[in-house]
């Protein structure tokens, strides 16, 4: 079974339609028949080999340019917005909105917003419907999709990467900073603009992990020219540990010294 996985709104999530023989790459628009409707969305992935666990709506078509043509410009969405955001002011909802999407047939509208813990947003759903008589519909997101949906430049200098190919956010932990050693940098620094860590912390873990299995773990107890010592920290990229040799004589201060397992040590001050 050919699998196509469509998405509506860069902060909505992906779901799965069956495409019966159309030529459908990704990155193609095309148009698809839903629980609630036909609605428009953007190919994000092709699937060749799946097994759905429920029966799947079928791809109808590739977008045309009338199709596309159809769909709220700019203008539209920004003044839905501005007229949805007086509505939160007055209402005093602790919400912030960050996008509307627009139906393929116009007769639905989904909201996105963000806010620290539930909404009762009842009586606003209700102001949105009679003006625009239609179908309301609010989405919570988080943070890393609001940056994914408004996008942005990172510390690097280049596009979001959630903006440009990421298609599923991974989970980013403490751990993979610490195994490439940018703990020490500050959480600001090893942040992205979501305010939540970085996602390319993610692309170079496996290999930091892979480094740091070549070397001995800290702790170790270690002999360096025939005197004791025990292993501080290691220096992954230079595939190096720092050790501190043990003093017999608590007169003498201690000594961390620059050890690679290969090669003669050096003192560090």
């Amino acid at each position: 079974m050919n699998i196509v996985q469509v998405q509506f709104a860069p902060w909505d999530k992906v779901y799965d339609f069956v495409n019966h023989n159309l030529e459908i790459k990704v990155g193609d628009y095309v148009v698809v028949e839903t629980e609630i409707g036909r609605e428009l969305g953007r190919v994000t992935g092709c699937v060749s080999e799946k097994k759905p666990d429920k029966e799947l709506k079928p791809v109808l078509r590739k977008a045309t340019f009338d199709d596309i043509a159809k769909m709220a410009d700019q203008a539209k969405k920004e003044e839905t917005l501005s007229y949805c955001k007086e509505i939160i002011e007055r209402l005093s909802l602790p919400m912030k909105l960050v996008d509307v999407h627009f139906s393929f047939e116009g007769n639905r509208l989904n909201f996105a917003f963000i806010a620290d813990g539930r909404v009762d947003f009842r009586e606003l759903v209700k102001e949105l419907a009679a003006h625009f008589s239609a179908n309301i519909r609010l989405t919570q997101i988080g943070t890393r999709d609001e940056a994914k949906a408004m996008g942005d430049c990172g510390p690097c200098g280049r596009h979001l990467c959630c903006q440009k190919f990421l298609c599923e956010f991974s989970s980013i932990t403490s751990e993979m900073a610490e195994t490439q050693q940018v703990v020490h940098r500050g959480s600001d620094r090893i942040s992205g603009m979501c305010g939540r860590l970085m996602c390319c912390l993610a692309f170079e873990y496996e290999g930091y992990k892979e480094l740091a299995g070549k070397l001995p773990p800290v702790g170790t107890k270690v002999k360096v020219d025939g005197r004791r010592g025990i292993i501080l920290s290691h220096n992954l990229l230079k595939q190096t540990v720092n050790v501190k040799l043990l003093n017999d004589n608590s007169d003498e201060r201690n000594i961390i010294i620059e050890v690679d397992p290969f090669r003669k040590a050096k003192q560090k001050k």
